[in-house]
């Protein structure tokens, strides 16, 4: 089987992570412990992620002309990630996340884009398109909206134009388009996403899958949705399917959706079909969770074949 192909784009960061107690009250200075700063970025974790998996990678994305770029490339490069589209811009800082981890690995991110949406519209876009266009058959485009819009837009359409299927993380869901869906072979929301999109509030597998049925008629082929204990919902037009999660310690949810992203790009390029690819991705996930950071918990082909193995034997009981 030819070596699956994986094209990433959209945002790339500097991540400045501490974990916490809990979150500090207006005006006061609290300590924080296990501080780490590494590379992350929607687009770049997906790219990590697939590469340890043994999909080839093409990046596609932004970052600055300062010394943060350079340590988020230097990772990026120990990672084997192909960097030749990542463009630096000039007189521009490196997007920064600040994360927060909590107690039971929840996160709260803030995030200064800088780079990631300093891009020439039409510029940029034709060179995003004419990279797309020139990837061998089979690839698949994975993309985020923490770019600018017309230019996730014309990247889908290259896409569409070599048959690629596209994966959309709609995050910020704010900035989904309904002319996006068209494109859309899969599309990722957690549930508060699927809600913001639908309208409809999803407490429960059954709301997951009314939100993903009303997504899917919008015209997207098929809707993953990732549900807050770790499982996932999957909504086609002939079918749906639910994926229970299995336990696991879970220390740090950052890039967690990432690498259910990355997950589900490596499945469809290596022609899974799409409840098999949505096991993959509820896989990678878990393992992401297991470990403290985003790029560095991404997991070897080995344990996420144990982990696919844990989660198939556990949804056929």
């Amino acid at each position: 089987m030819p070596t699956p192909v994986v094209i990433s784009l959209g945002s790339i960061n500097m991540d400045v992570q501490v974990r916490t107690d809990r979150w500090p009250e207006s005006g006061e200075t609290m300590l924080a412990d296990e501080f780490l700063m590494t590379g992350g970025g929607k687009a770049a974790n997906v790219a990590v992620l697939a590469r340890r998996l043994g999909a080839e990678i093409m990046l596609i994305g932004h970052v600055g002309d300062d010394s943060l770029a350079d340590d988020t490339l230097r990772g990026l490069n120990g990672a084997d990630v192909d960097l030749q589209h990542v463009s630096h811009v000039e007189n521009t800082p490196t997007a920064v996340s600040i994360i927060v981890v909590r107690p039971g690995g929840e996160k709260t991110i803030i995030l200064a884009p800088n780079a990631n949406l300093a891009w020439d519209e039409e510029r940029d876009s034709d060179a995003v398109a004419g990279a797309i266009e020139a990837a061998p058959d089979g690839s698949v485009l994975v993309v985020d909206l923490e770019i600018p819009l017309p230019v996730v837009r014309r990247a889908m359409g290259a896409a569409r134009n070599r048959s690629f299927q596209v994966v959309l993380d709609p995050s910020p869901a704010d900035r989904v388009s309904d002319d996006l869906y068209e494109f859309v072979d899969v599309l990722t929301p957690n549930t508060a996403e699927a809600g913001q999109l639908t309208g409809i509030d999803v407490d429960s597998d059954d709301a997951a899958e009314r939100a993903g049925r009303a997504l899917v008629n919008r015209g997207v082929a098929a809707v993953c949705q990732k549900l807050d204990g770790g499982g996932c919902v999957v909504a086609a037009p002939d079918a749906t399917h639910r994926i229970h999660p299995v336990p696991v310690d879970v220390v740090d949810q950052t890039g967690a959706g990432d690498a259910f992203a990355g997950g589900m790009g490596v499945a469809l390029a290596e022609g899974l079909p799409i409840a098999e690819a949505a096991r993959f991705a509820v896989a990678c996930s878990h393992l992401a969770v297991t470990v403290y950071g985003s790029q560095q918990s991404y997991p070897s082909r080995d344990a996420l074949n144990e982990m696919i193995e844990r989660l198939a034997k556990h949804n056929s009981d």
